[in-house]
């Protein structure tokens, strides 16, 4: 029930299109235009980590742990695994009293190439913290302890915190429609229709639509704060640049799937490449950004630097082009 997205070619000539899903809904979730059909499950991944780390804010559990703001951010982050995100994540623990090892995941390197470098010419080991998901796990921890839970069941289907989660899942997404996975880090993922992504990312955005008086004050205190201190979600990545434009929310997740929250134009966007790409994400965010009335010269530049409509070899050569399969006007 997917479209064909875009095209690139090779030297002029066809080479391959991604197809996939894009959904546009308004201030009152009603979709205003679609590629794909919106009804369909998409599994959010790690685009759903500024939604599911509210109820840490609703519950004040950020201040009872004496996070700093920019500490907390890393808490819906997917972080490159940089010294200022690893020590984000170590102090959270310090301060829970927990070990790393009590994180579900299996020790692996920084995502960040000098910061792995660094770490091999250091001759340090593997660990848990540099996961992508570190911060994301010490958010369960904190959330599965203040409901009175074993915290070493934080991962576990089932749990308090991962009931917790799904209802904030629900009422962010305006939906009902929920089906649980197991994310690549070991813990639950959950699949909404491709419409309530993008309504929950409206809803980040126009904080006064969520239909919860402690959700709204928890997203507008996240949104605020992944605002202040954009490289603690990402790095030098997409999410960084996407979320240094005060006007934007946004958040991805692994194979293909995107989200971002518009606050001037009171929108929500949601992508999903059904091949899993990434590496199209900033020109096709680019794209719907200029349709839609919400690129700015200077973002478009950070954009360019990400991935343009041109495509390179390893050799830094031009060797074919993206072009959109849509126009989207509203």
């Amino acid at each position: 029930m997917y479209a064909p997205l875009l095209e690139e070619d090779r030297n002029g000539y066809f080479d391959l299109i991604h197809q996939g899903y894009i959904c546009v809904v308004d201030e009152h979730s009603r979709v205003l235009w679609s590629l794909g059909d919106a009804s369909d499950m998409v599994f959010y991944r790690s685009a759903s980590k500024p939604i599911q780390a509210l109820p840490v804010f609703a519950m004040g559990l950020d201040r009872q742990y004496g996070l700093t703001e920019e500490q907390s951010v890393v808490l819906s982050a997917s972080h490159l695994g940089m010294a200022c995100h690893v020590s984000a994540v170590e102090e959270i623990l310090r301060r829970m009293e927990l070990s790393e090892d009590i994180l579900c995941m299996k020790p692996t390197a920084p995502g960040d190439p000098a910061a792995n470098e660094a770490r091999i010419r250091a001759g340090l080991p593997l660990r848990k913290v540099y996961h992508n998901c570190s911060g994301k796990h010490c958010a369960l921890l904190m959330m599965q302890r203040a409901l009175g839970g074993p915290v070493e069941d934080y991962w576990k289907v089932g749990t308090a915190v991962h009931g917790l989660v799904e209802r904030t899942i629900k009422t962010v997404s305006e939906t009902d429609r929920v089906q649980v996975g197991v994310d690549g880090c070991g813990v639950p993922v959950f699949a909404v229709p491709m419409r309530s992504i993008a309504a929950a990312f409206k809803n980040l955005a126009c904080i006064d639509t969520i239909a919860d008086d402690a959700l709204q004050g928890a997203a507008a205190e996240n949104v605020r704060r992944i605002g202040l201190y954009p490289y603690m979600i990402r790095g030098a990545l997409l999410c960084t640049e996407m979320n240094r434009d005060k006007n934007i929310i946004a958040k991805g997740g692994a194979n293909g799937v995107y989200g971002f929250g518009l606050k001037k134009q009171r929108l929500g966007v949601a992508l999903k490449l059904v091949d899993g790409t990434e590496s199209a994400w900033p020109f096709l965010v680019k794209e719907l950004l200029r349709s839609l009335g919400a690129l700015t010269e200077e973002h478009a530049a950070r954009l360019d630097k990400l991935g343009t409509e041109y495509i390179y070899n390893d050799n830094g050569d031009v060797v074919g082009r993206r072009k959109a399969l849509f126009s989207l006007s509203l």
